[in-house]
């Protein structure tokens, strides 16, 4: 979390934009129920007035949800991400966001679905530590 002046390189190189930009709208088109449940407390800026994107591009990658004002990364994980090759993927992934300054909050799909009060409290704790930790710095 550090000093919200400071500019974050999250735009999509153009050698990848037209393939992740359709492939993130497609997602969007076809969310897991997770992402559905999750995407429904999260938008119109219900947690604490903060605006998050859904199936957002950055880079190379597409996230579940992002919140610029906040560099938060947020990903919903189904089975599939439980393999050895998936989680490798997923280390790195998150290696290469958090390089660019962004934290990253990962829940299974069963923690959003059967515990979604447990994972909502959890986004609130980091953007109010976020919120402590920029308190007087001016936004972008």
């Amino acid at each position: 979390m550090g000093n919200s002046k400071t500019w974050i390189p999250t735009h999509t190189d153009r050698n990848y934009y037209d393939d992740i930009k359709a492939r993130a709208r497609n997602m969007r088109k076809q969310p897991t129920l997770a992402e559905r449940v999750l995407w429904k407390k999260l938008r119109n800026k219900q947690v604490k007035g903060y605006c998050f994107r859904r199936q957002h591009t950055i880079d190379r990658f597409i996230v579940d949800f992002y919140c610029r004002q906040a560099r938060l990364v947020i990903e919903v994980d189904g089975a599939v991400h439980g393999t050895t090759e998936a989680i490798e993927y997923d280390h790195g992934r998150q290696a290469f966001l958090e390089n660019r300054g962004l934290n990253v909050l990962r829940f299974s799909n069963a923690q959003v679905v059967n515990d979604l009060d447990a994972v909502l409290q959890c986004i609130e704790d980091y953007l109010s530590r976020y919120e402590a930790e920029n308190a007087g710095a001016t936004s972008d």
